[in-house]
Parts: structure tokens; C-alpha cells; sequence
């Protein structure tokens, strides 16, 4: 009798006191329930996220109770609110010194598109100068789609092992290079 005939059968010839399961799943699952935040928070998007946090919606039952306001303690950063070009290279430094995996989510309207601010000084979406892997509409978004997105991204780390990650980031900023790549007119 063999490893995989045990895989077969879990539970029933060890008892069910063991569980059988592949390094990788383990570690993914461990991964997927222990997202760390790093909320980037500039306007009212912030203040729902801080909902979030409160006891009403709990987002501690999703293992991501702690905000980190050190990025290389963070795996994933929440942009919160309106983004201008001033503020993007910051935030890009902050990105840069996440903790691999790395995660991005767009909260509300103005991080995602810019929102009502369609000026010069405003970015039109953070996805011109980062690899953004969920967008949460609203404005603000209620605590509600904010979990939502957690619950996705979630899902996402359960299902995509370390390379197939690097490999879409990569895909993503080959993407934002090239859309940002200056025009030339003759």
C-alpha cells in the first residue's frame, strides 16, 4: 500500500486523527488566511475601511485583523481613495517594498478611475502605474464589498502558486510600460 493509494482514502486508513494534504495546498491555505494590509488611505474610502475593521462586519474572521503600516510587513496594499501624480511615486515605493507575493486592491471610484476629479492633478485609475489584481466600485464602497474583495483575492492566493503569480505581475507591468510609453508625433 502506497502514498497514493492513501490519497485516495483519507481519513479512512489513518483514522480521523490524520489528515493527508500537499505542501503546497498547505501552505497556500496558510497564505490565503493571513493577508496582511497595508491600507494607503487619502479620502472617504479610508473611513469604511475603518468600518470594516469594526465589530459590525469583522474582518478579522478573514485573518487580515492587522493593518500593517510598515510595507515590508504587508503583503497586500488597500489604495483608498484619490490618488494624484504627486503621491504616485510614493505609493509605488510603497509597493516595491511589500512582501513578496504581493497583492493590490482598488477601493472606490477614485482609486480605480479617478472618480468626479477628472483634473490634471488627479491619476485616472492606479492601474497606470500599478499591477492592480481587484477593483471594488462605489463611492465610497460599503464594508460589505470590501470583504468581498477579500474573500476573492483570497480565493486567488489559494489557486495560483508563486510562479504563475510572478508571471502575472510581470504580464501586468509589461502592460502599464506599454500603455504609458510616450507618443510621437511627425
Amino acid at each position: 500500500m502506497g502514498l497514493a493509494d492513501i490519497l485516495k482514502k483519507p481519513g479512512e486508513l489513518l483514522g480521523d486523527m490524520v489528515q493527508v494534504a500537499q505542501l503546497d495546498s498547505v501552505i497556500h491555505w496558510g497564505q490565503s488566511y493571513s493577508l496582511w494590509p497595508y491600507p494607503f488611505a487619502t479620502a472617504c474610502c479610508g473611513i469604511e475601511f475603518m468600518g470594516t475593521a469594526c465589530s459590525d462586519n469583522d474582518i478579522s474572521r478573514f485573518g487580515s485583523e492587522r493593518p500593517s503600516f510598515s510595507p515590508r510587513q504587508a503583503d497586500m496594499i488597500l489604495v483608498l481613495g484619490t490618488v494624484t501624480y504627486k503621491m504616485a511615486p510614493v505609493l509605488r515605493q510603497i509597493y516595491d517594498q511589500l512582501s513578496e507575493p504581493k497583492y493590490v486592491i482598488s477601493v472606490g471610484a477614485c482609486a480605480s478611475s479617478g472618480g468626479m476629479f477628472d483634473t490634471y492633478g488627479v491619476v485616472q485609475g492606479i492601474d497606470r502605474f500599478l499591477p492592480v489584481d481587484i477593483y471594488i466600485p462605489g463611492c465610497p464602497p460599503r464594508p460589505e464589498a470590501i470583504l468581498d474583495a477579500l474573500v476573492k483575492l483570497q480565493k486567488k492566493v489559494m489557486t495560483q502558486g508563486l510562479e504563475d503569480r510572478r508571471q502575472e505581475v510581470m504580464r501586468k507591468i509589461e502592460e502599464i510600460n506599454e500603455k504609458n510609453k510616450p507618443m510621437i508625433v511627425r
